[in-house]
């Protein structure tokens, strides 16, 4: 792809990051509604967990595959056609009449929006080639994601409150028409040079794995252990398959080989915990602002103000420092600043106080705001430009798939927790061991972070990016089989 100039690389940005806001605020916004939702469509806490992980699961399982088939047929023809499903998907959510409905609809809009962020980040890749730009680039890719926060709970209460849940779904319309038109007419089309062939069994074994391991978790606590074992063998068996599969294909759905740079592996370990730490914060705040302090969704949403305003400021201050000087100051502060955040709910109970409840949101916000640039400029920086869709692809899952296990722990903790109580009298011990899951979350990004950002951790990223870009290494058997090949 030939390279752009300055203000055409500027709409680029733009438009990858209107797709980025309307997923995104499908999370912040939707949290908000939960309770108006649950009471109209008599949903318990296990049917509220589903109407979140019914997304982000089908977005974790199908991301990669995604990212895969951009790099093989087009990123814009695949980004395009992301953004027809996601905003038909949302409009069928509208008028969704039950439950069950809602979360199969919800499905719909996940196979778009999995077509969407990967293939932006691997645009965005292709697009900003000087590392310093792609740094800033990211960083303002990332705070699009502050964004989300600190509008979405705002325009959600507004919405609920106005008009009622369904009207939130609305709001990726007109973005998701808009972000069409432009992408048709200023994003250039761009493909690897040599894309990867399909993997079908690791994509269905790449379903298993999630679908099973979110079901058991959700089910536990309402079925028992004996119901959901068998879901649990299942998630196990799938995970087993694919590490003994996938380094046996020349072009395998997830090239085990990344995870040999350990920045990688770090920054898909930090994902995982820091959108599991966000998708289980969320949750338990908004259950908590409306149910047990009885504020209705437009309150709610203002009082998660000082968690979303830091992550807005916080995010590009988070993407030039990445730039200048690396991802190791901004993991440090986002493991600190997360870790204080939940521990001022679990070992203080800051819900019980005006003067705590601010400041560990604040705390928290801080934290996520340094949090995703580094992830994101980490799981593509060092790897060959042709792979940056499934490079990306990788991270994105890891995000779905943090968000996806922290709601689906969180809320099993808390149904747990809670048994027949109401909210109002059982909630604060009911969710503390909640939080203390989200401390550990914490500890996790702080601990990979400074262990997976050094020089031996960049040394290792530097000889798997020469591994990587060998023609003749393609996988065990693979490489094995074509070096008998040429004989």
């Amino acid at each position: 792809m030939p390279e752009l100039s300055s203000r055409r690389r500027m709409l680029v940005l733009a438009i990858c990051c209107m797709s980025l806001l309307i997923v995104s605020l499908d999370t912040t916004v939707l949290n908000v509604a939960l309770p108006s939702m649950a009471r109209d469509l008599d949903a318990g806490t296990s049917g509220l967990q589903w109407t979140i992980d019914a997304y982000t699961l089908v977005l974790a399982s199908l991301l990669m595959l995604a990212g895969s088939t951009a790099d093989r047929i087009g990123r814009k023809r695949v980004f395009m056609a992301g953004l027809i499903v996601f905003t038909l998907g949302s409009a069928l959510c509208s008028v969704a009449p039950d439950l069950e409905t809602l979360v199969v609809f919800r499905m719909i809009q996940a196979v778009g929006g999995s077509m969407l962020n990967p293939v932006a980040m691997s645009i965005i890749t292709n697009t900003f080639l000087d590392p310093r730009e792609r740094a800033r680039a990211i960083g303002a890719w990332g705070a699009v994601v502050g964004i989300s926060m600190a509008a979405g709970p705002m325009i959600g209460g507004v919405l609920v409150e106005a008009v009622s849940w369904r009207a939130i779904f609305w709001i990726n319309l007109p973005v998701g028409l808009a972000a069409l038109l432009l992408t048709l007419r200023y994003v250039p089309e761009s493909r690897a040079a040599k894309p990867r062939r399909p993997d079908p069994v690791g994509q269905v074994l790449v379903i298993l794995l999630f679908g099973s391991l979110t079901y058991a978790i959700i089910e536990a606590p309402a079925a028992g252990l004996g119901y959901v074992l068998p879901f649990a063998a299942v998630a196990l068996f799938a995970l087993l398959a694919l590490l003994h599969y996938e380094p046996r294909r020349a072009e395998p759905l997830i090239d085990l080989r990344f995870f040999r740079s350990a920045p990688f592996s770090g920054a898909t370990v930090i994902a995982i915990s820091a959108f599991a730490a966000l998708g289980g914060f969320l949750f338990l705040s908004t259950l908590y602002l409306q149910n047990v302090r009885g504020l209705d969704a437009l309150h709610a949403g203002l009082w998660m103000l000082p968690m979303a305003v830091p992550t807005f400021v916080c995010a590009p201050l988070s993407g030039r420092l990445v730039g200048n000087r690396g991802p190791r100051v901004p993991l440090l502060i986002a493991g600190v600043a997360m870790t204080a955040g939940a521990l001022m709910f679990a070992a203080f109970q800051a819900e019980t106080s005006d003067l705590t409840l601010l400041l560990g949101y604040v705390l928290f916000g801080i934290g996520f705001g340094f949090v995703n640039a580094p992830i994101t400029n980490t799981a593509v920086s060092g790897m060959p430009v042709a792979q940056a869709g499934v490079a990306s692809a990788v991270a994105s899952t890891s995000r779905q798939l943090g968000t996806t296990l922290g709601v689906a722990v969180v809320g099993a903790v808390l149904a747990t927790g809670l048994g027949g109580a109401s909210y109002a009298t059982a909630f604060v011990g009911a969710a503390r061991p909640g939080w203390w899951v989200l401390v550990g979350c914490g500890v996790v990004v702080l601990v990979v972070g400074l262990l997976t950002s050094g020089r031996w951790a960049r040394a290792t990223a530097d000889r798997c990016a020469t591994r990587l870009e060998a023609p003749e290494v393609r996988g065990v058997v693979g490489a094995r089989s074509e070096s008998r090949g040429g004989r």
